[in-house]
Parts: C-alpha cells; structure tokens; sequence
C-alpha cells in the first residue's frame, strides 16, 4: 500500500493554486490551467485553456495565430512534473528537466479558444527520472503525441541580488577594435 501523499491530500482535481504549488513554472510559462484526473506514478490528465491573449500568438503566425508544437510539448513535460513532483518531499530544492523527446507527432493545429486535454501515462518511473507518453486532444481529436523523458536535478542555490559582483566599466572591453580609416 502507497503511502499517504499530503499533496494530493485525496483530491483527483488540482486548480491553478495547486498547480503553482507543485511546480516552479510561472506566467508567461506555464502552460496547464488544471489537473482533472491524477492517479499516482501512472497516469495525470491536465487541461491547457487557449487563449489568443498568450503572448506567443503575437507572433505565431499574425493573421494565423497556432499555438507553437514546442509548447505543446512543453505542456506534456509540466503535465507529468506535476506528476512527479507530488512525489518528491523536497521538490523545492529540485527541479524536473527535459532529458529526450522521442516520436512527436503533431496531428492538427491548435488555435485560440481550443481546450487542450493533454493525457500522460508513465511507461517507467524511477525515483529520479521518468519515461511518460503524453497525448493531446481537442474536441476529442488527437492534436499532439510525444513521449518524453524528465530528471529531477537539484536546484542551484539563489544568490541575494545585493551580493551580486557589480560591472566595472573598465572590464567591458569592445568587441571589435576600431578600424583606422587612413
């Protein structure tokens, strides 16, 4: 029997709160609203609201706003990090990194006002890596598959800005050194 997960604390359904309490992405980079079906080192399904006020569809495509496949991926990886980082006690001092993308397939565009149903199910889990095969569906349509491999690696300590070694203008050196014009 699986211990208790005081993340979880239970709940099947996750809001942003929660989400924004398991993982360190923020706005403009955070690319899941919801998590909708959680069952543990198995399966996550999350939901992705498409908005046309994401700052990429700026400028991807003017005229032709489609949400960019890397970003879709993305949301795969932040998917299953939620996943795995309910797991992980000390997941503030971790951070879940890519480590390979395999077999991604984009199948039809997505476009603002979409509602993104991204499903993960885990093919290997380990206690600091996992495999996971994410599908995302619009309408019921497949729009994106990939399979993608994540670590945990710890984070690097954050130095105070006020510790910072300051620029001096003597270091900074020109790229280039003047041409004589003679």
């Amino acid at each position: 029997m699986e211990t208790p997960n005081p993340i979880l604390d239970g709940k099947q359904v996750l809001d942003i709160n929660d989400i924004m309490s398991i993982l360190p992405h923020r706005f403009p980079f955070l690319l899941i609203d919801r998590l909708i079906e959680i069952e543990r080192k198995k399966r996550i399904v999350a939901i992705k609201n498409v908005s046309i006020n994401e700052p990429f569809f700026a400028g991807h495509f003017p005229n032709y706003p489609i949400m960019p496949g890397v970003l879709i991926v993305e949301a795969i990886a932040q998917a299953g990090g939620a996943l795995l980082l309910t797991e992980v006690p000390d997941r503030d001092q971790k951070l879940m990194v890519f480590t390979g993308i395999e077999r991604a397939k984009f199948r039809r565009p997505v476009v603002p006002g979409d509602q993104l149903r991204i499903e993960i199910d885990v093919l290997n889990w380990k206690p600091r890596a996992v495999r996971m095969k994410g599908s995302c569906f619009v309408e019921g349509k497949l729009a994106c598959e990939a399979t993608v491999m994540c670590q945990l690696v710890p984070r690097q300590p954050q130095k105070p800005a006020d510790t910072a070694a300051p620029v001096a203008e003597a270091a900074v050196e020109p790229a280039l050194e003047p041409v004589s014009q003679q």
